[in-house]
């Protein structure tokens, strides 16, 4: 089946949380396995409304990042999941947040956001086309 039991695949929102001025991206720590690095993300909620909501919302909860959506960046589907991506302009960060006392977050350049997200294909492929990306 491959969709973990649903009928539909699961909808996720993700933040590629950037400061353009600097060029560097937030990445942060996963809840399920410290040692690996992630970028804000999570399912789609009714009461988000739209996408972009979800994906702010999770940068919050799980980064305590504050900032507005810049960019549209992909949509990914594979069978169990459809990854949303959008750049997410960070204005400030919140000192204690939701998941403060679970995760670590760190500002990183694209280089170094790349290769700690490497292990999770869908967040090198949305990664690699934000607007922090090298042009090809």
């Amino acid at each position: 089946m491959g969709n973990k039991g649903r009928d539909v695949p699961r909808v996720v929102c993700c933040a590629i949380p950037i400061t353009s001025a600097a060029g560097k991206v937030l990445v942060i720590t996963s809840r399920k396995r410290q040692d690996l690095w992630v970028l804000p993300k999570g399912g789609w909620e009714a009461t988000d409304g739209i996408l972009e909501a979800a994906a702010s919302r999770e940068a919050l909860e799980e980064a305590g990042v504050r900032g507005r959506i810049t960019r549209y960046v992909t949509t990914i589907k594979s069978p169990s999941t459809t990854y949303h991506f959008y750049e997410l302009e960070v204005s400030s960060l919140d000192k204690d947040w939701l998941e403060s006392k679970e995760r670590r977050r760190e500002w990183v350049d694209y280089a170094e956001a790349f290769r700690r997200v490497a292990w999770k294909p869908e967040l090198v492929q949305g990664l690699s086309l934000s607007s922090i990306a090298p042009k090809r």
